[in-house]
């Protein structure tokens, strides 16, 4: 028999802003990442050390999936969270399908505008225009995907079985965390993935290896990190971390300086490279867990400046991921092609970058003001007509 408590269901959560802020910088990181060659662009993470905005999305959803629906599927109403958690799911399959669209339609756009195939072949949308039939079918199941619209489809994967990812956790959580690593081993042991288009191909993001970084996450989300907290923040851990983030600049250094290439030993280079994005290399994992540690330990939850009108633009921005990830591909190729048909000068890239968070900054501030907006509704209740609740009543006294 199962007891389902109620409580757990009416129970208010608190508003972790730090997710909210952090989700924000990863959306503004994923605008400036995706132009290329743009200056603005040396302030993202992933210009000094292994890991970069992508860790931030998925630890992040699998945080909060673990914070919010673990207690929920603990008080006993698993389909609860399993319905709310797969309506997000859709939420979010309906929105990759409209941007690919959309993203599809604008390159084909600008490329027969300006006359310039290279956007088709730049952004893998070139086989979708010569074949548009067969490409949308692998669209609808997930396997064609052009340039930038990788990271949608693993979000869907993983959000589509977080519910018994939750539900495991949440009875066995170190048992689960244990599965999800032989998991990720073992995909990566065999190379296992999934097929994409054109055949011989796979995701970009391998969803049987990130789903570690999402169910970790997760767990920490259930409350297990609290368990180990003593250990995770003490001074050995803390300066491990340290020297671990010093060692990713410095190797991240090297790409930009080719100069300092000389400076790392033969056997180190065999033994890091290559640092896989697509199965999570375990440097890009630790980096983000090395980073994580320091960013906690300094942004607490009642940090001040949380609530300051200077980070409300990007918290705002994170509030509404969603919405403004979509936003930010659409600008993104924008201010590729303005760059690439005009002019690819230090301020017109500064102009462009600024105008694209300024747009992200205005449709999340219109978007939080429409959530303000009371929502109008009609209750609809079953009532009997006169006529029909007449006939019932000579009916009724018969069956007395």
């Amino acid at each position: 028999m199962i007891i389902r408590d109620q409580a757990a269901l009416l129970a208010p959560v608190e508003r972790d802003l730090r997710l909210d802020l952090f989700r924000g910088i990863g959306l503004w990181m994923i605008f400036l990442d995706h132009i290329p060659h743009d200056v603005v662009a040396w302030l993202t993470l992933r210009n000094y050390g292994f890991s970069d905005a992508a860790e931030f999305f998925v630890f992040i959803s699998g945080y909060l999936v673990g914070w919010i629906y673990g207690p929920i599927v603990a008080g006993g109403w698993f389909l609860a969270a399993l319905k709310r958690l797969w309506r997000r799911a859709a939420e979010m399959y309906v929105a990759h399908i409209m941007l690919f669209l959309l993203f599809t339609a604008q390159i084909a756009r600008t490329a027969r505008r300006f006359d310039n195939p290279m956007y088709e072949h730049e952004f893998n949308v070139f086989n979708f225009l010569a074949h548009p039939d067969e490409l949308i079918g692998q669209a609808i199941v997930l396997k064609y995907k052009p340039v930038n619209l990788d990271v949608l489809p693993l979000y869907i994967t993983l959000v589509f079985a977080s519910p018994f990812i939750v539900w495991c956790l949440v009875r066995r959580p170190n048992l689960t965390l244990a599965a999800s690593v032989v998991l990720y081993v073992v995909s990566r042991w065999f190379d296992w993935n999934v097929a994409s288009y054109p055949p011989g191909t796979t995701w970009y993001f391998n969803p049987f290896c990130w789903q570690l970084m999402f169910v970790f996450a997760a767990w920490c989300g259930i409350g297990q990190i609290d368990k180990i907290g003593q250990w995770v923040w003490s001074r050995a851990a803390m300066a491990l971390a340290a020297a671990w983030l010093v060692f990713a600049l410095l190797i991240v250094m090297t790409w930009h300086v080719h100069a300092l290439e000389v400076m790392i030993p033969k056997w180190m280079i065999k033994a890091i490279y290559p640092i896989d994005k697509t199965d999570l290399d375990m440097l890009r994992f630790t980096h983000f867990l090395a980073l994580a540690i320091w960013v906690t330990h300094f942004v607490s939850r009642k940090w001040k400046a949380l609530h300051t009108v200077w980070l409300r633009p990007v918290i705002l921005c994170g509030q509404h991921s969603l919405p403004i990830f979509c936003l930010g591909v659409f600008l993104s190729f924008s201010a590729h092609w303005i760059l690439t048909q005009y002019t690819k000068g230090v301020w017109e890239q500064l102009a462009v970058s600024l105008l694209g968070i300024v747009i992200m900054i205005g449709a999340a501030w219109l978007l939080d003001r429409a959530e303000r907006v009371p929502n109008l509704f009609v209750k609809v209740t079953d009532v009997d007509e006169p006529g029909t609740a007449v006939e019932r009543a000579p009916a009724a006294n018969a069956s007395r």
